[in-house]
């Protein structure tokens, strides 16, 4: 009779050192008991975890990723972990457009003397990721890198790197002109922004392999050839992508 062998999730975790490192130690120390699925990467601060780090993460089939800081208002470097929220806002939702479930990932606070609350959290974590499966099956693997390829376009572009980076000042302060930008407004700014780099990034890798026509493109990201065309113009006029022939009526572009 042939054993069933349990899913045992493999996880990354950025744990900040002033804080949560200390705090796993502390666990570690008291002898609380969790699971052994976390592997440890020590960061100076939550702010320092560069969104590109989780995605290669992700591309190289880590199951789950853990990104622990200081609570808000106690970080060694003052702000850094807000702009590590600001970051992981962004990444959960170009997961979602890459059709990775966005619970994959976590941002959570531990200080230095919550020991239990570290313990906790990579529990409770663990059962979420072996609830969830293991990431990325054989068959739709190789969509799944081209999709995660993407998002690192994104997330290393300068516009969407400047936006995450000014949020607070932006709301708080106003926008160059001194004017006031509510919390919504940069949101749907930032979605915007956010939608529109991962879908002309995919366009940019789909057309690296071959020239394809709009409507070849359309298909290929699922949306509809108008919506597409106003990308691959942009595109067009930047001089990322080139028009290469004409097969029948339709215009072949590649990157």
């Amino acid at each position: 009779m042939t054993e069933t062998v349990e899913f045992e999730p493999r996880i990354l975790g950025f744990l900040c050192n002033w804080c949560s490192y200390a705090g796993a130690d502390l666990a570690g120390v008291s002898r609380f008991q969790y699971p052994p699925t976390l592997r440890v990467i020590r960061v100076m601060c939550s702010g320092r975890v560069d969104p590109a780090f989780v995605l290669r993460a992700f591309s190289r089939g880590i199951d789950g990723v853990m990104i622990l800081g200081c609570h808000p208002g106690d970080c060694h470097y003052a702000t850094g972990n807000y702009y590590a929220r600001n970051r992981v806002k962004v990444l959960k939702r170009l997961l979602e457009l890459a059709g990775v479930n966005p619970d994959r990932l976590v941002l959570d606070w531990v200080s230095a003397g919550e020991g239990k609350r570290f313990a906790t959290l990579v529990h409770d974590f663990t059962e979420r990721i072996k609830a969830l499966g293991p990431f990325g099956l054989a068959q739709d693997r190789e969509e799944l890198q081209e999709r995660l390829a993407a998002a690192r376009r994104v997330v290393e572009s300068e516009q969407i790197r400047w936006l995450v980076g000014r949020e607070r000042e932006m709301i708080e302060g106003g926008d160059v002109y001194g004017q006031a930008v509510s919390q919504e407004t940069f949101d749907a700014l930032l979605e915007s922004s956010v939608v529109a780099e991962y879908l002309r990034s995919r366009l940019l890798l789909l057309t690296a392999g071959r020239p394809l026509s709009v409507r070849e493109m359309a298909s290929e990201v699922g949306m509809a050839p108008r919506l597409v065309l106003p990308h691959v113009v942009a595109l067009e006029q930047a001089g990322l992508i080139a028009m290469v022939g004409i097969e029948g009526n339709s215009p072949k572009y590649r990157s």
